[in-house]
């Protein structure tokens, strides 16, 4: 049937937002109230008459009540078919009346984890009389309406003022796809938390993740492929999904890549002075640090103002207006900060299509997680490179020890260098990036762009000569050869940062010790495809 009328309709949610205009708009329409617990007082209190799912069943709620609506009289007048004989007689000889509406949202088991509760707290926090209500009115949407969303309830009102108190086949059909979805999510919320937190497994032999849709997006990486942002689903670290985007045009895909690369690679300098990462096609082509956000963001754009035209910013504190006014002065599409002052905002303000994406809180680059890429047939899982350098963990390898400025400068260039595309090579200087080169098939390559753009650096500002000459250069895998060592020493760099672990390691030192290069292996891979 197309329409159905609301006779009786079933109320047990957690989420009490909205509930009182929804009964009231119910039992304007003349619908039975049905109801338990904390859900039949709160409607009582607001002076609505509520027949208890007990006075239904004729068994009281026990059990601590786990035990409520696991019943045949609320689960029959859910699932049966009203134009089924059979079904019919079946109601009528066990007192079975009908349920044309089941308004339920489930225990807060995410937000229980993440307060941090104990296991038996958690546990009794895991809803099974909610999800089988919801699957049973779901299933049986062709006659019964299924509400799981708070933020579903004004279309029902809306709809029923319309109709006279009745549904219509298509609400019921949307309604329903929104409850599996609902009770899948909050399964697949059980599910990681039992494999992953209770019982410690990193690979469960089953994976489910599930995530909420935050909008489609204009396309793709191209404008042939359509696009959307999705959120997890539960308890997760904060980044650019999370971020209040304060002003600009829609976001797009690319932009929202690019702003993912510069937050995690300016969140490794959350603790450190002012820092600000320029990012273009996921790829940082400017990163720097200062005494101030201005002179850092200068220092970063002064690496590559061609490639960071159009591109996407990052920082690790509030923007102040000096800083906006700079950034301002050439065409950006993304700003990404921790927050913004109202002198920032307003220098903002004047360029109506750049994004400002206010983030709070930077998240976590030591945290725990999970990376995925779909592939042909399957999806690659791993942990995600939440790899940290300490000083004991390098090692010297070279007749000449780095100094303690070029030191500085190493471990600068070696955290730059984890969030380039591979092959990546970084020089940098003065805890500034002087040349990137980034996503070559040869390391060597690698290493010479990297030097290019340099000099064109060098030519652009006027400099006597490109920042390479005393720099400290990271790689973010071992030299194969030593003709990569080689490069780096003609670019005029004094000191290298790199894994070891080749064949051709002595090769390697040796070409530095006759070059006079301090090298230090740190044992760490940062392999990003």
């Amino acid at each position: 049937m197309d329409t159905i009328k609301i006779t009786r309709a079933l109320l047990s949610v957690s989420d009490k937002t909205g509930l009182v205009d929804l009964g009231t708009a119910l039992a304007r329409h003349g619908v039975e109230l049905v109801s338990t617990g904390g859900t039949a007082a709160a409607l009582r209190a607001a002076g609505l008459t509520v027949t208890e799912v007990a006075d239904l069943t004729g068994f009281p709620e026990m059990m601590d009540g786990r035990v409520k609506t696991l019943h045949p009289t609320v689960h029959g007048g859910l699932l049966a078919l009203r134009d089924a004989p059979d079904h019919l007689a079946a109601m009528a000889a066990h007192g079975i009346a009908p349920i044309d509406l089941a308004v339920v949202n489930l225990y807060p088991f995410a937000a229980t984890v993440a307060k941090g509760a104990d296991r038996d707290t958690v546990i009794e926090n895991i809803d099974i009389g909610g999800p089988a209500m919801i699957r049973s009115a779901a299933k049986n949407h062709g006659f019964v309406a299924c509400v799981t969303d708070p933020q579903d309830y004004n279309a029902l009102i809306t709809e029923l003022d319309t109709t006279g108190g009745s549904t219509s086949l298509a609400t019921r059909k949307r309604l329903a796809a929104t409850a599996f979805a609902a009770t899948g999510a909050y399964d697949a919320m059980i599910a990681d938390w039992f494999s992953t937190v209770d019982q410690g497994e990193t690979f469960p032999a089953v994976r489910i993740m599930a995530s909420r849709l935050v909008n489609t997006l204009r396309y793709g990486e191209n404008p042939h492929q359509s696009a959307a942002l999705y959120v997890p689903v539960g308890p997760a670290a904060r980044g650019i999904g999370q971020a209040e985007q304060v002003q600009g045009k829609e976001l797009s895909y690319n932009n929202l890549n690019d702003a993912d690369a510069a937050l995690e690679l300016v969140a490794e300098f959350r603790d450190g002075p002012p820092t600000v990462v320029i990012v273009k096609h996921a790829n940082p082509c400017g990163v720097a640090t200062g005494a101030t956000l201005l002179e850092a963001y200068q220092a970063a754009l002064a690496t590559d103002p061609v490639s960071a035209f159009g591109g996407v910013i990052a920082v690790n504190r509030p923007l102040d207006e000096a800083t906006a006014r700079a950034m301002t002065e050439i065409f950006t599409e993304v700003v990404a900060a921790p927050g913004a002052d109202d002198a920032a905002r307003a220098v903002f303000a004047a360029k109506k299509n750049l994004r400002l994406l206010l983030t709070g809180d930077l998240p976590d680059p030591a945290r725990r997680g999970l990376t995925t890429k779909i592939i042909a047939g399957g999806v690659l899982v791993q942990e995600r490179d939440s790899g940290t350098l300490t000083d004991d963990m390098l090692k010297i390898v070279t007749q000449r020890q780095p100094t303690a400025a070029e030191l500085a400068d190493l471990k600068f260039a070696w955290t730059v260098a984890k969030h380039v595309k591979s092959n990546a090579i970084v020089y940098a200087k003065d805890r500034s990036t002087a040349g990137i080169g980034a996503g070559q098939m040869s390391r060597v390559d690698s290493t010479r762009i990297a030097a290019s753009k340099a000099r064109d650096a060098a030519a652009t500002a006027g400099w006597p000569e490109p920042r390479t000459i005393g720099s400290a250069v990271a790689s973010d895998a071992f030299f194969p050869f030593a003709d990569g060592l080689i490069a780096v020493a003609e670019a005029g760099a004094t000191a290298v940062i790199q894994p070891g672990g080749s064949i051709r390691d002595a090769e390697v030192v040796a070409a530095a010790d006759e070059r006079g290069i301090a090298m230090v292996f740190t044992g760490m891979r940062h392999f990003r495809h």
